[in-house]
């Protein structure tokens, strides 16, 4: 079903992953892709070559607004449906060893660059957009593996979901989040490569298994649809029942 015919979506983060499997959902449901990417072209440019419709690169460091600023000022007149923060950084920020400079890489691309790229994007934005965030119940639990910081730059996204969906609902623009658990993608392989950690991931869910990034693209797709147009300011939870 092309639900998305017309429409023009910039998924962050779009070059691997769940921001790909997201691009390429919202392309078979017949959007235009935006495909933005930091530094892997090769792998972008893949994506685009998986894309039967039309799909146009990006490229910037969401860690610096300049950089954010000229991706926008390089689309002229496109206007925009939909805007999926995706992009962000995961890993080990253990109280007593992190650095400052791991610190604020986390927060200027999960939390700053996220801000900036929807401020930034409010111009492009087609009154009635959807606005999806990828967030993750690392936000809503607490995590003993010294990912304090992680946690926290997703509970922000939350909450930003929250208070901006009530901010741009008199342009009838919509907000809402996804919120993974473990999800077998890139990010993540180096961290499930030790049996013992994916061992007791598997054990906490439900199904017995991990996520994988299709079922997330799924959910994301279900939000910029017309079936979820009542839908505003909600975080959903796709993780298989691991907060249960």
């Amino acid at each position: 079903m092309r639900l998305l015919e017309g429409q023009t979506a910039l998924v962050t983060g779009s070059s691997r992953g769940i921001g790909r499997a997201i691009a390429l959902k919202l392309a078979d449901a017949g959007a235009e892709i935006l495909l933005h990417y930091h530094q892997n072209e090769a792998a972008a440019q893949s994506v685009g070559r998986e894309i039967s419709g039309q799909s146009r690169l990006l490229k910037a460091d969401l860690g610096l607004p300049k950089n954010i600023d000229a991706m926008f000022e390089s689309l002229g007149g496109t206007r925009l449906h939909i805007l999926v923060n995706n992009a962000g950084v995961w890993g080990p920020t253990p109280l007593g060893s992190t650095s400052v400079q791991q610190l604020d890489a986390m927060l200027d691309t999960n939390l700053k660059g996220l801000f900036w790229i929807t401020q930034a994007a409010l111009p492009y934005l087609q009154d009635g957009a959807n606005i999806v965030n990828i967030s993750s119940v690392a936000g809503r639990i607490g995590i003993a593996a010294g990912r304090s910081l992680y946690g926290a730059t997703k509970a922000a996204v939350d909450s930003f979901t929250r208070s901006w969906a009530l901010e741009l609902a008199p342009r009838k623009i919509r907000v809402n989040a996804v919120a993974p658990g473990y999800v077998e993608s890139d990010m993540t392989s180096k961290y499930f490569s030790d049996p013992e950690v994916l061992r007791r991931a598997i054990e906490r869910s439900p199904f017995g298994r991990l996520g994988n990034a299709d079922e997330v693209a799924d959910v994301v797709l279900f939000l910029c649809s017309p079936a979820a147009h009542w839908i505003t300011g909600q975080s959903l939870n796709v993780s298989g029942g691991f907060v249960i």
